[in-house]
């Protein structure tokens, strides 16, 4: 039997070497016929650590990895914003940083 490919978006990149995915799908309503938007969450291994939030990533059924990890990540789709933009200047995406003054 073959390994299942599906393509998600990167939600969470914090852990080293482990990705958290979610792959979406269209479902009908059984009853009232809406079309529904569900999503499924998968934990993937990503070896390289070549994805990061935001990234559109294809993921490969696998054998147990860990307690969590059922998945390993294949390639890479498509950057996201925040990813692209720190892969083109070379520096990690920072948030804002806060004033410390007093507001009055």
């Amino acid at each position: 039997m073959p390994k299942r490919v599906v393509t998600g978006i990167v939600t969470r990149d914090k852990a080293a070497k482990t990705r958290r995915v979610e792959v979406t799908r269209m479902v009908r309503h059984p009853r009232y016929g809406k079309i529904l938007r569900r999503r499924t969450v998968c934990t993937a291994h990503d070896e390289e650590n070549q994805s990061h939030a935001g990234d559109v990533v294809e993921i490969e059924e696998s054998r147990p990895l860990s307690r969590m990890k059922r998945w390993k990540l294949l390639r890479v789709v498509s950057r996201g914003q925040a990813s692209a933009a720190a892969a083109a200047t070379g520096v990690a995406a920072q948030p804002p940083a806060e004033e410390s003054g007093e507001s009055e």
